[in-house]
């Protein structure tokens, strides 16, 4: 079975493990915020979002395991902006700014790229059926 998993960049940067296609993986993984998600990949990319990685808690539903086989693996980049409505310093990603790249392997710091922030990782596993 597919499954698209969410990594966010400071996830990984803070403890994450670096890892390639083909590796074996068990993560906990919790639903996406989907919202958010829009937002950065755009809807019709977030809606294929089934899970978000999450190894630090402070969320209210418990992590469910997700193990399998990493199928692929694409780094996100997007603008952040203010918005106009909004005053102040707090910057929202900018909605059609994003992009994917593909990548064989996901290390545990990703560069921006220009004004384009590394927002974290899109991938996909091939795991058994929960």
């Amino acid at each position: 079975m597919n499954t698209t998993v969410w990594m966010d960049s400071w996830q990984m940067e803070c403890c994450g493990e670096p890892f390639a296609l083909g590796s074996e993986v068990s993560w906990a993984v919790v639903a996406p915020d989907r919202e958010w998600l829009t937002k950065v990949l755009g809807a019709g990319t977030a809606a294929t979002v089934d899970g978000v990685e999450e190894h630090h808690g402070g969320r209210p539903e418990q992590p469910a395991p997700v193990r399998g086989t990493v199928t692929g693996i694409s780094a996100v980049h997007c603008r952040f902006a203010p918005l106009p409505a909004e005053p102040g310093h707090t910057r929202h990603p900018v909605p059609g700014s994003s992009t994917l790249t593909p990548l064989s392997s996901a290390p545990r710091w990703h560069a921006d790229r220009g004004d384009l922030r590394f927002v974290g990782f899109l991938v996909e596993l091939d795991a058994p059926a929960r």
